[in-house]
């Protein structure tokens, strides 16, 4: 995937309409759950920090980890705005390195979905595995095969604000189950002009059976795959998914 690049200039406007402090809610209640009430979190695929400042402010000791120089920038600026105490790292999470270990991984907003290869997402896991605490807690979100197929599909979005516009053109292969979108930014500067970006980004329809294999692969434990934000297994319409997983080995 090409990092958010130009995107990251508009990504908050654009993400107005997610609702973190639901999601962060529903994140706390089920490291809770699992017994991770507080200490080091690891958030994967921070972006911009909306999320991690959101746990921060939950009492969790945050690390941000993005390989999006520009989305990190907007993080840090956040970060300063809050004073929350979190620790954001330039790192590919196929590649990340921590400290030590920590209590939990967390990653939403199908950041899982850009990894598009199996052995890719096979080396995302066992280095989370190598960096959680003995039974640590790995906690992911993933776009659904339905929802790639058959909700984006082959469509067009488009929204046009005061500062900033996009198309968004889908295309999903069906074949190599990859889903492909082209931005097409118009972005405000300088005396009311207008400048054009254009970025393409691949996200992988997994099948989530696969995903339990690799789990097991990696050395983690697979406990729970639920729909997104209850918990409640997965129907065949769910369109967001969150996996639990369990440290219990390691094998790096």
């Amino acid at each position: 995937m090409e990092a958010y690049t130009s995107f990251a200039k508009v990504y908050d406007t654009f993400m107005d309409n997610v609702p973190y402090d639901e999601w962060a809610d529903y994140v706390e209640k089920l490291l809770k759950f699992y017994e991770i009430r507080d200490g080091l979190v690891l958030d994967l695929g921070c972006g911009t920090g909306s999320f991690t400042e959101k746990m921060a402010e939950k009492g969790y000791d945050m690390i941000g980890v993005d390989n999006a120089a520009d989305m990190l920038q907007i993080a840090m600026e956040k970060k300063e705005k809050s004073q929350n105490d979190i620790l954001y790292l330039l790192q590919d999470m196929r590649e990340f390195e921590l400290y030590g270990t920590i209590g939990a991984v967390v990653s939403i907003c199908d950041s899982m979905n850009y990894i598009t290869e199996d052995e890719d997402l096979l080396t995302v896991f066992r280095l989370v595995n190598n960096y959680l605490d003995p039974e640590g807690i790995f906690i992911f979100d993933m776009n659904t095969m339905h929802k790639y197929r058959d909700v984006l599909g082959e469509c067009t979005i488009a929204e046009n604000r005061d500062e900033c516009s996009f198309i968004w053109d889908n295309f999903y292969d069906y074949e190599e189950e990859m889903n492909e979108y082209e931005l097409t930014l118009f972005v405000q500067e300088e005396e009311g002009l207008y400048r054009k970006y254009e970025e393409t980004h691949f996200q992988r329809a997994y099948d989530l059976e696969r995903v339990k294999e690799l789990l097991k692969e990696s050395g983690l434990e697979f406990v729970a795959l639920y729909d997104a934000f209850t918990t409640h297994a997965p129907t065949e319409e769910s369109e967001r998914v969150y996996f639990i997983a369990r440290e219990v080995q390691k094998k790096l």
